[in-house]
């Protein structure tokens, strides 16, 4: 599992870090983060639908921010759970490109064992880094 959960860092919001060998792999992980936060069991949620996601920013960390709030977003606004099993980043005209293609199902409570639902990624804290094996990511949500 490479993402863990901080007890010590917000007391009404859930935070954790996430890792991985490359920036893909750090976004995956964060993904995959922020939708066990919702759902026990990430296994559970099916490939049955798809959504592309395509997103341009300037830095890293804010292409990071706006992915997990889109994971957010289809979760409030289409009850769909995503998974996000690649992603690709490219460099472009000095933006930062990110394409995926996301998989899931639609929320079902009798399906789908849930925790606590996410309403937002927050800034308090938000922060990614490069570090000697990888890429590393900290994140808050509000819960």
């Amino acid at each position: 599992m490479p993402y863990q959960y901080l007890d010590d860092v917000a007391t009404a919001d859930i935070a954790f870090e996430a890792w991985g060998k490359t920036r893909e792999d750090l976004f995956v992980s964060a993904a995959d983060a922020v939708m066990n936060v919702m759902v026990e069991d990430l296994e559970s949620i099916a490939a049955a639908h798809k959504r592309a996601i395509s997103l341009q920013e300037e830095t890293l960390e804010m292409l990071l921010f706006q992915f997990l709030q889109e994971l957010v977003y289809y979760k409030d606004a289409e009850q769909l759970l995503l998974r996000v099993p690649k992603v690709a980043i490219r460099n472009q005209g000095g933006f930062l490109m990110l394409t995926a293609e996301a998989r899931g199902e639609f929320l079902n409570p009798n399906k789908h064992r849930l925790n606590v639902d996410v309403k937002a990624v927050t800034m308090h804290r938000f922060k990614v880094t490069e570090e000697r094996q990888g890429w590393k990511a900290t994140v808050v949500l509000d819960i």
